[in-house]
């Protein structure tokens, strides 16, 4: 990461030392690219006030030259597209591929089609503060259509936008007014605002349809939870549906079908990002409380908690190339290239796998009593600038299975958090024993099958596509949600502090202030209600895990994480994206431009 010399003089060498370019796992140490660097072509750091966050999307082009990787990012107004050569050679950031200046509006998400990505052209969805979907190819600098353009579907701002796995036409984009669309890229968005017939619903969602004699978009709208839905994921197979949202909930769907499947609770505060395992078993959400929070499908309930960040996570990520299994086979350690491992665990993948089979870790994460050696590689950066890395190991996942001989990095912290007496409402001399900082532990209590949790949802297997269904059913009934605003102890009030401005809230509007002291009280009254349950266990009732790595690495808050093959990417909210070598790549990059290199660089 690079700084310039003046903003070294003025923060100091202490500050400058804080920030990390090297961290050391078991597989070796992660060395930051200081030259692989990419930002804005000035260099300069990004005032980031009132921006949207930093976002980072890549896509290959199977360009025969070999360097097919394409990266693109937003910073402010400015949307860029350039080659990405990674480990290999240093950022050129004089000649970006395409660059476009947005007035009125932001960039805040955006997502390639691998589907239809070739060396000539590729489609790429970018969603805006002003709640439009733009449909741009960068390579042929072209603008094919424009989505939402007078706003008349949904004026508020677009918080994710993604292509449906394995379509070519279909797009998924959220909102922070917590409404999700469905879209077709053949279709227009009409010139009246669309009109709705209820199609679906269930707790805490529901789903219409478009009504119009023609098609048009959106195809189908489903209104999720209380407040932003502030990040939705496909599973690996593409059958399933996980969205994070601003009431807490993590509610995960079947997509085709538009059933509930399960639900998750955060500790408190929302939910601020969601992503699965390479084999679907597993999702992992963060958010305003500080966590990383690991959730299994099948037993629909919460299985861990990890503990390092000290403010908001931001993003969190799976890497699959540090996942592996080992049992009483033959060990097969998933550490080749993207094509080996998709092969081994259908990652990925169109829309016609439902008699797909079992992927190799499901296969292999039986209950039938063989040594098993598990291990889920997964990372989360936060506002409060730090990257930390996680192991999710056997001894987690199945704690009643006899250990293996392999034995990994996982640490369990104690879990007699001040937070967990604070919110929890239970007495101090009653909570259980510390778990102790081992890799054999105890879990909570309850149903391991999905059928019979309560919080699991049975979808039933002659449900039919809501896209296609003719079904339209009558009446609307309302439905609750829960939203937790939980009290922080002393130490998040501090931390989060800058997070909770009141300043839009007149002194004079008493009117107002009495209405939030009321929705504090009902947000405590709910609380109450999941807390200690299957939604929201209590701190001491499942495992708490500390990261393997937690390392500050940038000056302002981090806002992107992705791991590839030879490296992984992160960005901060100033506009910087750093590659970071995976241990024995760091020998790839073979040139140096010094025409490009920082002015300023921590070593």
């Amino acid at each position: 990461m690079q700084f310039h010399k003046s903003m070294a003089a003025e923060g100091g060498g202490k500050e400058m030392n804080e920030i990390k370019t090297q961290f050391t796992t078991r597989e070796g140490v992660y060395k930051l690219l200081t030259h692989s660097e990419y930002s804005r072509p000035n260099r300069v750091p990004f005032n980031s006030q009132g921006s949207n966050p930093v976002k980072v999307s890549f896509v290959n082009v199977n360009d025969q030259s070999g360097n097919g990787d394409r990266i693109c990012f937003n910073v402010g107004r400015e949307l860029y597209f350039y080659i990405y050569k990674g480990v290999r050679k240093a950022a050129d950031l004089s000649k970006p591929i395409d660059k476009r200046i947005y007035k009125g509006t932001q960039p805040t998400c955006h997502d390639f089609n691998p589907l239809t990505a070739t060396a000539e052209s590729v489609s790429l969805l970018v969603g805006f503060s002003a709640g439009q979907v733009q449909l741009i190819d960068p390579i042929k600098k072209e603008t094919s259509k424009l989505f939402n353009e007078e706003r008349l579907i949904d004026k508020s701002r677009v918080t994710c936008v993604r292509w449906v796995p394995g379509s070519e036409s279909l797009f998924l984009v959220a909102h922070s007014s917590g409404s999700l669309y469905l879209y077709n890229v053949e279709h227009t968005c009409g010139t009246t605002p669309p009109h709705y017939q209820l199609l679906k619903q269930g707790d805490g969602y529901a789903v219409h349809t478009c009504k119009s004699k023609s098609a048009r978009n959106p195809l189908l709208r489903w209104t999720v939870g209380e407040g932003a839905l502030n990040e939705f994921a496909f599973s690996p197979d593409g059958k399933f549906l996980a969205c994070a949202s601003q009431d807490g909930f993590l509610r995960v769907f079947g997509f085709d079908a538009a059933e509930l499947h399960g639900t998750m609770k955060s500790y408190f505060g929302g939910l601020l990002c969601v992503c699965w395992s390479p084999d679907g078993r597993y999702i992992v959400a963060g958010g305003e409380d500080d966590l990383v929070t690991v959730w299994s499908f099948s037993d629909c309930r919460v299985i861990a908690r990890g503990h390092g960040h000290k403010s908001w996570v931001s993003v969190v990520a799976f890497d699959h190339c540090t996942t592996s299994v080992e049992d009483s086979d033959p060990p097969a350690e998933f550490s080749g290239s993207d094509e080996e491992f998709h092969e081994q665990i259908h990652f990925g993948g169109g829309r016609d796998r439902a008699n797909s089979s079992q992927s190799h870790l499901s296969k292999r994460n039986s209950t039938d009593g063989r040594p098993v050696s598990v291990t889920y590689r997964f990372g989360s950066v936060g506002q409060d600038t730090q990257l930390c890395l996680w192991d999710l190991t056997e001894d987690i996942l199945f704690p009643h299975l006899p250990l293996s001989r392999t034995r990994t990095h996982t640490n369990v912290m104690s879990a007699t958090m001040s937070s967990s007496s604070g919110n929890s409402g239970a007495p101090a001399n009653s909570l259980p024993a510390p778990l102790p900082r081992s890799n054999s532990l105890p879990h909570s209590s309850g149903p391991a099958g999905g059928s019979t949790t309560p919080n699991c949802h049975t979808t039933s297997s002659k449900g039919s596509s809501i896209i296609d269904s003719t079904f339209i059913a009558t009446g609307v009934s309302k439905f609750a949600t829960l939203s937790l605003h939980d009290t922080r102890k002393e130490r998040h009030e501090k931390d989060h502090k800058r997070n909770h401005s009141m300043g839009h809230i007149s002194s004079k509007s008493s009117d107002k202030l009495n209405q939030l002291s009321s929705a504090a009280r009902t947000a405590k009254a709910d609380a109450a209600k999941t807390l200690g349950t299957l939604l929201c266990p209590r701190m001491e009732e499942v495992p708490l895990l500390e990261p393997l790595v937690c390392k500050k690495i940038a000056h302002e808050r981090l806002t992107v994480l992705i791991f590839l093959e030879d490296c992984l990417v992160t960005a901060c909210q100033e506009g910087f994206i750093c590659t970071w070598a995976r241990p024995g790549k760091v020998g790839l990059l073979s040139s140096q431009n010094p025409a490009n290199s920082p002015s300023g660089t921590v070593v």
